[in-house]
């Protein structure tokens, strides 16, 4: 009885915070989205500074969660940042998980590109807290205050399918990024509708791009990013 109503409370907290949260600081923070997505065009592609782009992005959308985690401490939580339902959503994405590595691997082994050697690992490791920071732009911010804005109203679906369009042209001029990101956006859009957690998408969202990089798209992102700077 005591963790129905904890819950409870809990749950009221967060449609509180929700409701407080203006349509005009919704449509700054879609905004802000866009304009990263844009910077990916010109600093990563244009300009080649992968490195500095990611970093930059990262710290700058860090000080943003830091100051609105000041402002009010509910939050993260309302975000996805969160541990309490960790192992439900999971669950929830382990499937699809597996699917997508065996994916990997039989498109991977007709291409004849995969290529996996030990610059995997340092990703492994790395690429997760990109990970993190994706998802809480494209699913969290963008995805969300969709979902949660007052004066916009779309259809559940709708918002999945704009968010997931979003990623996948971000991605461009790979096709493999584009085909694979279009459909990770979909499933992800799907699973935070349901049931918030930033660091678990962040984290196999990470994971998964890391491999996927290796067995499917040819590339080595390890070497492109890190190498050229030592």
């Amino acid at each position: 009885m005591k963790n129905r109503l904890t819950k409870h409370l809990l749950s009221f907290s967060a449609l509180k915070l929700t409701r407080s949260v203006s349509d005009k600081a919704r449509l700054l923070e879609i905004l802000g989205v866009v304009m990263t997505g844009i910077g990916k065009f010109i600093f990563m592609d244009y300009l080649n500074w992968r490195l500095p782009f990611v970093i930059t992005a990262i710290v700058y959308w860090g000080l943003y969660v830091l100051f609105r985690y000041k402002k009010n401490r509910q939050v993260l939580k309302d975000w996805g940042f969160r541990f309490d339902n960790f192992k439900q959503v999971l669950i929830l994405i382990l499937p699809f998980t597996i699917i997508s590595i065996l994916s990997f691997f039989v498109i991977g082994f007709f291409q004849g590109t995969i290529n996996i050697t030990w610059h995997i690992l340092p990703l492994l490791i790395t690429y997760p807290i990109w990970g993190v920071i994706q998802q809480f732009l494209i699913i969290g911010l963008l995805a969300g205050n969709l979902n949660d804005s007052k004066s916009i109203k779309l259809n559940k679906h709708l918002i999945i399918i704009i968010t997931a369009l979003f990623f996948s042209i971000v991605h461009y001029p790979s096709y493999w990024l584009i085909i694979g990101t279009f459909i990770l956006a979909l499933f992800y859009g799907y699973i935070y509708l349901k049931a918030k957690n930033i660091y678990v998408l962040g984290l196999l969202h990470g994971w998964l791009g890391a491999l996927f990089y290796y067995t499917v798209v040819n590339q080595d992102p390890f070497a492109d990013v890190f190498l050229k700077y030592l």
